[in-house]
C-alpha cells in the first residue's frame, strides 16, 4: 500500500487497515519519511503513543529537520498530558515551518494557560496572518518551508493565474524566485505588489531586501528611508534602515542606529552582532571583537557571534570560551542554527590548538546540517558544464566576432571560493586606475533572465539561446552590464568583479564584452577545497557542504576552465595562489601587462589599502602575505580520502 493510498484511508477512519498497510510498505522502504510519518500519526489515532514516538524518533534520525514530525510529537505529548514536552516539540516544529497552523493553536491553548502573554501575542500574530490567507497560500508556504518547492512554485503559480493581483500571492512568488536567486523576477513582482499596495509594509520589507540582495544598495537606502519615516520608533524599521546604511558605506550613521537600539533593547544580542561586522569590513578588528563578545555575552550559545569571531580568522578563542560553545553543542535548549554556527567556530579553535580530529570532526558535523538542508546535487552542476561546452564552442566564437559592446572596463576574477579572489582584488584595486567593487550579482541575473521564467522542471534554454542571438541584443547587454555596474564604481578606468560564479559564464561574458579581461584565481584543489569546506558560508555554494561534492565540482570546474582556454586561446590570464605567495612582484607584474596596465608599486603593498572588504578573506588581505596558509589543508590529510577520490586527475592537473 502506497503512502497516498495510506492516507485515503485515514480520512476514512479506517485506522486499523492504513496502518497495517503503511507497516508492510515500510518493510522494503524503510527509509521512506512520509510513510513513516503516516504510521506514526496511524498510532497515535490508535491511543499508542508510545509506538508513534518510536517512530518519529525513526523518522528524524533519518531527517532532524521534518517539521511535521516535531508537530506529531507535540501531538503525542499533548494527548499523554506532558505539556512541558509538548511545548517544546511544538516550539520546534514552528521554528522549521511557522505556516503550521495546528501547532499555533495549540500553543496558544497553553500559552493562554501558562499566563505567557509575550508568547500569546506573538502567536495570535502569527494565526492571524495565516488565517486571513486563502488556503492555497498557506499550504504553499508550507510545502516552501518544508523544501517541497516544486510543488510549492505549480500551486503558487496556478493561484496566481486567477488571482492576478493579490499582493500576498505576489510577494510569496518572489521569496521562490530569491530562492532560486532569480533577482530580477523577485524585485518585479514585489514593485508592482507594492504598486498595488504602497502602504503594505511586509512587501517593503521584502523589496529592500530584494535590492540589498541585487546590491542596488541606494535604492534599498532609499526605501529603508521611507519605511523609518513611517514609523520611526520601530525597531525592526530602525535595524533595516542600520543595515542599509551600512550597505551604501555610511558606517558612522549605521554604528550609531545600533549603539542605540542596544541601548534600548539590552536584551537583544543582533544589534552589536551587526555592529561588529560593520566594524569588521572597515577594518576596525578590535572594535568588532568587542561587539561580538558583548553579544556572546548577552546570549552564551548565539552560534552567529561565535563564529563571527572565528571568521576573522586571526582571533583565537579563549579556554573558557571553547568550553562555552561545547557545553552549548551539548545543550538540547540551543537551536539548530546556533548550534550549526557553534560547530564552525569550534573547528576553528581546535584548529588553533592543532587539534586536527577534533577540528575535522566540528567541521563534518557543522557540514552535515548544512547538507541536510541542502538541495544540490553534483550531478545538475556537471550537466549545466556540459551544456556550456557544447553551445559556447569555437564555431560559436568565430560566428559571433566582432560583436558584442567594445567597453574594456571590467576585469573579471573568476574561480572557486577560497583560492585568492579577495587577495588578487585587493592587489588591483590598490592600482590608481582600478576600483574594487564587490561580487557582482549582474552576470549570474543576466544568465537567469536569458533562460526565461520557467517551471522549475522545464528545460533549460540557456546557453543555447546565445546561439541565435543578434549582434544589437549582444551590445544591449554589453551595455545593459556597464551601466547597471556604474553604481558600484568610482573614478578610475577599470574595475573588477569578483563573482566566483561568472567561471561558468564565460562565454556570455565574451559575447557581450569581447573586450572585458578575465583572471582565473586557482588554487591547490586541497587547499582550496578544505578551506571552502571549512568555511561557513552565507549564502550559496552548496557544493561546499560535502567532501565528494566539494570535489566534484572542483573538477568539473577545471574541465570547463579547460575548455574555455581550448575556445578563447589567450584569453584567460591564470594565477596561482601558491605563486603570489611565493613571488608577488612577478605575479603583479603578469597581471598588469595582461590588463594593459602600467607597473605600480601600490599593488606590492596592497594590505595598506583602505577599502571596505566584505568577503570571508577580510582581515587576511590586510596582512602581508605569509607561506603557512599553503600547507594547512595537511594537517587534515588522514581525513581527506573522499575528497581525493572525487577530485580524480584534477588533483595532480589543476596547474595546466
Amino acid at each position: 500500500m502506497s503512502p497516498e493510498e495510506a492516507k485515503g484511508l485515514l480520512s476514512q477512519g479506517r485506522l486499523k487497515e492504513a496502518l497495517d498497510g503503511i507497516t508492510v510498505y515500510l518493510k522494503s522502504r524503510p527509509e521512506d519519511i512520509e510513510a513513516l510519518y503516516l504510521q506514526a500519526v496511524c498510532f497515535r489515532y490508535l491511543e499508542n503513543t508510545d509506538a508513534a514516538l518510536k517512530t518519529l524518533r525513526d523518522l528524524l534520525a533519518l531527517k532532524s529537520d521534518y517539521p511535521r514530525a516535531w508537530q506529531e510529537i507535540g501531538h503525542c505529548y499533548r494527548t499523554a498530558g506532558s505539556s512541558d514536552d509538548a511545548i517544546r516539540a511544538y516550539e520546534q516544529a514552528l521554528a522549521m515551518n511557522p505556516a503550521l497552523v495546528a501547532s499555533l493553536r495549540c500553543l496558544k491553548s497553553y500559552y493562554h494557560q501558562n499566563r505567557q502573554s509575550n508568547e500569546l501575542t506573538k502567536v495570535n500574530q502569527l494565526l492571524a496572518y495565516w488565517e486571513s490567507l486563502p488556503l492555497p497560500l498557506v499550504t504553499t508556504m508550507s510545502l516552501i518551508y518544508e523544501g517541497q518547492l516544486l510543488k510549492a512554485e505549480e500551486l503558487c503559480r496556478n493561484f496566481l493565474k486567477e488571482h492576478p493581483r493579490h499582493v500576498e500571492g505576489m510577494r510569496i512568488l518572489a521569496h521562490l524566485g530569491v530562492h532560486h536567486q532569480i533577482f530580477d523576477d523577485a524585485e518585479f513582482l514585489l514593485e508592482s505588489a507594492l504598486s498595488f499596495e504602497p502602504e503594505n509594509r511586509a512587501v517593503q520589507q521584502d523589496y529592500i531586501a530584494v535590492l540589498h540582495k541585487r546590491q542596488k544598495f541606494a535604492k534599498a537606502h532609499e526605501q529603508a528611508k521611507q519605511l523609518l519615516d513611517c514609523e520611526s520608533d520601530n525597531p525592526d524599521y530602525q535595524l533595516i534602515f542600520a543595515n542599509q546604511s551600512a550597505a551604501i558605506g555610511d558606517y558612522e550613521s549605521a554604528v550609531k542606529i545600533y549603539d542605540e537600539l542596544h541601548e534600548s533593547q539590552p536584551q537583544s544580542p543582533y544589534p552589536v552582532l551587526l555592529k561588529g561586522h560593520a566594524l569588521k569590513t572597515v577594518g576596525k578588528q578590535t572594535e568588532a571583537v568587542k561587539s561580538y563578545h558583548e553579544a556572546c555575552r548577552i546570549k552564551p550559545d548565539f552560534g552567529d557571534a561565535f563564529w563571527s569571531l572565528a571568521n576573522l580568522k586571526t582571533y583565537e578563542f579563549s579556554d573558557s570560551e571553547i568550553q562555552l560553545m561545547q557545553d552549548a553543542i551539548e545543550s538540547d535548549a540551543t537551536g539548530r542554527e546556533d548550534r550549526l554556527h557553534l560547530y564552525f567556530a569550534l573547528g576553528k579553535a581546535y584548529e588553533d590548538r592543532q587539534a586536527f580530529e577534533k577540528s575535522f570532526r566540528c567541521y563534518e558535523n557543522g557540514n552535515a546540517i548544512k547538507k541536510e538542508q541542502s538541495r544540490y546535487r553534483s550531478a545538475r552542476t556537471e550537466a549545466e558544464f556540459k551544456r556550456q561546452m557544447a553551445v559556447c564552442d569555437e564555431a560559436l566564437f568565430s560566428r559571433s566576432k566582432g560583436c558584442g559592446y567594445p567597453a574594456r572596463d571590467p576585469i573579471f576574477i573568476v574561480g572557486l571560493p577560497r583560492a585568492g579572489s579577495t587577495l588578487l582584488e585587493q592587489i588591483l584595486a590598490s592600482h590608481p586606475d582600478v576600483d574594487g567593487t564587490l561580487e557582482l550579482p549582474n552576470i549570474l541575473a543576466m544568465a537567469h533572465r536569458l533562460n526565461g521564467r520557467r517551471q522549475l522542471n522545464e528545460e533549460a534554454i540557456y546557453p543555447g539561446i546565445l546561439q541565435g542571438m543578434e549582434d544589437e541584443k549582444l551590445a544591449a547587454l554589453g551595455l545593459e552590464f556597464i551601466e547597471s555596474t556604474r553604481i558600484y564604481r568610482q573614478s578610475a578606468p577599470r574595475f573588477t568583479d569578483k563573482m566566483p560564479n561568472n567561471f561558468r559564464h564565460i562565454g556570455l561574458i565574451q559575447m557581450i564584452m569581447p573586450n572585458a579581461k578575465i583572471i582565473d584565481a586557482r588554487r591547490h584543489p586541497l587547499a582550496c577545497c578544505f578551506s571552502g569546506y571549512k568555511q561557513l558560508f552565507a549564502e550559496g555554494q552548496e557544493f561546499t557542504y560535502s567532501l565528494e561534492d566539494m570535489g566534484h565540482y572542483y573538477k568539473h570546474y577545471v574541465d570547463l576552465m579547460a575548455h574555455w582556454d581550448r575556445v578563447l586561446p589567450g584569453k584567460i590570464l591564470r594565477v596561482h595562489y601558491e605563486d603570489v605567495v611565493q613571488d608577488i612582484e612577478t605575479q603583479v607584474r603578469r597581471m598588469l601587462d595582461y590588463l594593459d596596465l602600467p607597473f605600480d608599486s601600490a599593488c606590492l603593498t596592497y594590505h595598506q589599502t583602505n577599502r571596505s572588504v566584505r568577503t570571508a578573506s577580510s582581515e587576511q588581505v590586510r596582512q602581508p602575505l605569509y607561506e603557512s596558509g599553503i600547507e594547512q589543508w595537511r594537517h587534515f590529510e588522514a581525513w581527506l580520502d573522499p575528497l581525493k577520490n572525487a577530485l580524480g586527475d584534477s588533483l595532480y592537473a589543476y596547474r595546466e
